[in-house]
């Protein structure tokens, strides 16, 4: 029999979004700063040579550069103040949150509360700022490096960090400002709105050549099909649980014995979500993106064998790119997404247990052996969505112009904002059942006041 909840949620309608005042305003300020951070993809980087730039884009719009512009709206193609994205925000996020897994200082601050979590998300967006700075110039001397800069010089780098970090520090208080009073998590809104601006871009360029004749319309029926499948393989797989039954016994309150209970501990086939892909992308394009930006200039032996060998495509890139999915999908389950000691003594405390495992070590222990084999189907799904798009593109020489960390991340922020709005609206048809449980409570005691008195 389904839970209240459960027919709660089956009985939304168009009706009662209409009737959730506050869930609109939220959307419409959703969208409101999201369509200010289109905007601000199209304000460019002062300095640079627009007309050699869009050469050079269309140039590597087949490779690294299409993947990139595509990754951050469109904004590194024009070149525009939101270059950078939010990639270094994440990027210092993920690295402070492995940190605090492993620093015993910052863990002992995670555990301080509100004022802990405070203090560690300061430290995340000094991070920020030094991460953004160090790509920043980066990307500056690489734009000089590939005469790109109208006037090359001290002057247009220092602009030009200035300008690419505070892009940077804005997309950020734009995101915490969507998860403070939004829908959604505002930085994965941010990357999922980037994406999904340059599909139709993609797209109609795909068909293009389909016309043209450049491309059969065997291969476009089978790209089509291609993403159908990676989609519905993706959904399936961030749904996918392994549930491990835990028993509760019976126990005495006062005079009261209540009976044992059971339940299950769900553990997802993906624990760590669509970091370990994100993490391992920025750690990789980041050297390859410099060498890109700086192939026009004499950019010395280093940068070249570094293009040449870890380009994107080439035989060490795939091999590098999914042995960091999988070391990163353990990595942080097991000190970050999932920690197993943790959760044994969640248990112990609660009196559960897993039927036939002791409390305690043991149940540890039973947790760290089951997530260990799931993640060898977690980790392994992880780098064939992420490798599949490569492959085709390079390899197989067929036009698909998203990566699968893009398919990634369309599909869970989906997923979660979906599971946001049906939330509110469940948080509203409850507020609208406690409030008629109180009018029809003060009638009940008007009408009782209204009666004869007996004699």
């Amino acid at each position: 029999m389904a839970s209240a909840a459960e027919q709660m949620a089956a009985n939304m309608s168009w009706g009662a979004f209409g009737k959730a005042t506050e869930l609109r305003q939220r959307i419409f300020f959703t969208l409101g700063l999201l369509i200010v951070y289109r905007l601000g993809t199209y304000i460019p980087v002062p300095g640079i040579d627009g007309v050699a730039l869009r050469d050079f884009m269309e140039q590597a719009s087949q490779g690294l550069g299409g993947i990139l512009s595509m990754f951050t709206g469109g904004a590194l193609g024009r070149m525009g103040i939101f270059a950078l994205g939010i990639m270094p925000y994440i990027s210092a996020s993920i690295i402070v949150q492995l940190l605090t897994a492993m620093v015993p200082s910052l863990e002992a601050l995670k555990k301080e509360g509100e004022p802990g979590r405070k203090k560690i998300n300061q430290y995340t967006r000094y991070g920020t700022v030094l991460l953004a700075t160090f790509q920043a110039y980066g990307m500056a001397v690489s734009l000089e490096g590939g005469s790109l800069a109208t006037d090359p010089g001290w002057f247009f780098r220092a602009s030009t960090v200035i300008t690419l970090v505070g892009g940077t520090m804005f997309l950020m208080w734009l995101g915490e400002q969507i998860t403070a009073r939004g829908v959604g998590n505002g930085i994965s809104l941010i990357i999922f709105v980037g994406i999904i601006a340059q599909i139709p871009a993609a797209m109609a360029q795909f068909l293009s050549q389909g016309r043209s004749g450049a491309v059969s319309p065997a291969v476009i029926l089978l790209v089509v099909v291609m993403i159908i499948a990676l989609l519905a393989f993706v959904v399936f797989m961030e749904r996918a649980l392994r549930k491990i039954h835990i028993q509760y016994p019976r126990r005495q309150v006062g005079m009261k014995i209540y009976d044992g209970g059971s339940s299950h501990l769900p553990i997802k086939v993906n624990p760590a979500g669509v970091i370990p892909a994100i993490f391992a992308s920025s750690l990789l394009l980041l050297p390859t993106t410099i060498a890109t930006f700086s192939q026009g200039s004499q950019s010395g032996p280093i940068m070249s064998t570094l293009l040449a060998y870890f380009g994107p495509g080439q035989p060490l890139y795939l091999l590098f790119f999914a042995g960091m999915i999988v070391f990163f999908a353990y990595f942080y389950t097991y000190n970050v997404a999932f920690k197993s000691d943790d959760v044994a003594d969640n248990l112990k405390n609660q009196n559960g247990f897993i039927p036939g495992i002791r409390p305690g070590k043991r149940t540890a222990e039973y947790l760290d052996y089951v997530v260990t084999r799931v993640l060898v189907i977690g980790s392994g799904y992880l780098a064939l969505v992420c490798l599949l798009p490569e492959i085709m593109r390079t390899q197989l020489a067929i036009p698909v112009y998203f990566g699968g960390t893009s398919v990634l991340i369309v599909v869970s922020v989906t997923m979660d904002t979906i599971q946001q709005v049906q939330s509110h609206l469940l948080a509203h048809q409850y507020e609208g059942l406690i409030e008629k449980s109180q009018l029809r409570g003060k009638g009940a005691k008007r009408k009782a006041k209204k009666r004869p008195v007996r004699r």
